[in-house]
């Protein structure tokens, strides 16, 4: 059976396409839970090549939003550290092999699920030093390469400078639509643009948008809080499962 007619894949697959259309549709973190979902059930490296055609169409959507929104001294900070971010994520993958890649993840899942189910909150008070912004612009490069987990560095960072709310969307709407275009050499580079791969990210993207639409509607409807427990949860479960399986 082909990886994708195997049922276990199509299943995995398909809710980690909705969760990325979730996020991207309002409920913002839920994309940190795609690539953990997919690595265990496909090389990691080649999940996020399958991954980032369709996060580059739903990067359209939210540039073109927010585009008279945002901060042009936190992208002129961030970005170049986000690209040696990128570049140091594309030499990780390029020097290990796909259990070393699969480990990385599954600690990026673990690290991010516990730091939010800790309750961890950005003290809005001073804001942090802005040369700082270039390490975690870098941070964020690099987990979203390995990853597409860049949204916790970046707010880190981003999240103590009081920004209005649509100023903080438009700038993070505009530094991941760049990175995520940095990653695409990257991901040739690697050799992961296969017929295959494109294949699925095509048959995933209706997907992919549906559920965007369906983000936009069912963040009015639901409960925050309890939805982001139970996917903090499913982000540190699978983050140990990727864990154990890269070990054994």
């Amino acid at each position: 059976m082909s990886l994708s007619t195997d049922p276990v894949f199509i299943l995995v697959a398909t809710l980690a396409i909705l969760l990325v259309g979730l996020a991207k549709g309002g409920f913002s973190g839920l994309g940190a839970t795609t690539m953990p979902l997919l690595a265990l059930v496909m090389d990691p490296v080649a999940a996020a090549a399958m991954l980032l055609p369709i996060l580059l169409v739903q990067d359209v959507v939210g540039v073109w939003a927010f585009r008279k929104t945002f901060d042009g001294r936190t992208l002129a900070w961030m970005l170049p550290g986000g690209v040696v971010g990128v570049f140091l994520g594309w030499w990780l993958a390029a020097s290990v092999n796909s259990d070393v890649v699969r480990g990385m993840v599954g600690t990026i899942a673990v690290g991010f699920g516990s730091w939010r189910l800790a309750g961890f909150r950005l003290k809005s008070g001073k804001p942090l030093p802005q040369w700082l912004a270039s390490f975690w612009g870098a941070v964020s490069g690099f987990t979203s390469q390995v990853a597409h987990s860049g949204g916790p560095p970046f707010q880190v960072w981003a999240m103590t400078r009081n920004f209005p709310h649509t100023v903080f969307a438009g700038t993070a709407a505009i530094f991941f639509a760049v990175l995520n275009w940095v990653k695409v050499p990257a991901y040739f580079a690697l050799g992961q643009f296969t017929r295959d791969n494109l294949m699925m990210t095509l048959a995933f993207l209706p997907i992919a948008i549906a559920s965007t639409f369906a983000g936009v509607w069912l963040v009015r409807k639901i409960p925050a809080e309890r939805f982001f427990g139970i996917i903090n949860w499913l982000l540190v479960v699978v983050g140990i499962a990727l864990l154990w399986k890269a070990a054994t």
